[in-house]
């Protein structure tokens, strides 16, 4: 099987940020999915699950409920290895462009007072919830897309670069 979009993307290269992961054609209309990456993959601790979750459902709700944003939200949900999550919308726009939307959407973590959808009618698993957890996320990531705005690192994905040899061979080291 060929190896998706997503793998082969150096893991070891990737820092916080705000990436284009893949630009998908449907039609007449572009549909883009962002990385939105918060911790470097195998290099920092991983986003405690319950926060994950509530992160998840706090912007969510802030990207569904963004007046110039709502009607172009198609989703928001966390990446399984708990280093960041993705965000699809209609469009294809650079990264810059949704910036301050991303940063609108983790502050917007600091003024929550419950989790919108935590009771078990609305929610698979509603008790997994962590909030001072997820405001902490979630200032660490605000305060670091602010510190770190001018780098283009934060917007450029960093590629696999491989060595292909002559007969079209990629090499792998392991």
């Amino acid at each position: 099987m060929e190896l998706i979009q997503s793998f082969s993307v150096d893991h070891t290269r990737i820092i916080p940020g705000i990436f284009t992961s893949r630009v998908d054609h449907l039609g007449d209309e572009d549909v883009t999915t962002y990385d939105v990456r918060l911790k470097r993959p195998n290099a920092e601790p991983v986003i405690d699950v319950a926060a994950m979750h509530t992160l998840e459902h706090i912007i969510a709700t802030f990207l569904r409920n963004d007046p110039a944003w709502k009607d172009q939200v198609i989703y928001w949900g966390p990446m399984g290895c708990l280093t960041g999550f993705y965000l699809i919308l209609k469009g294809a726009r650079p990264p810059r462009e949704i910036y301050p939307l991303i940063l609108s959407a983790f502050r917007s973590v600091a003024d929550a007072r419950e989790v919108p959808g935590a009771a078990p009618v609305n929610c698979g698993r509603y008790l997994m919830h962590d909030l001072p957890m997820a405001k902490w996320y979630a200032a660490e990531f605000a305060a670091y897309l602010e510190r770190n705005a001018g780098r283009d690192e934060i917007f450029l994905y960093p590629g696999t670069d491989r060595l292909v040899t002559d007969d079209g061979k990629r090499f792998f080291d392991s």
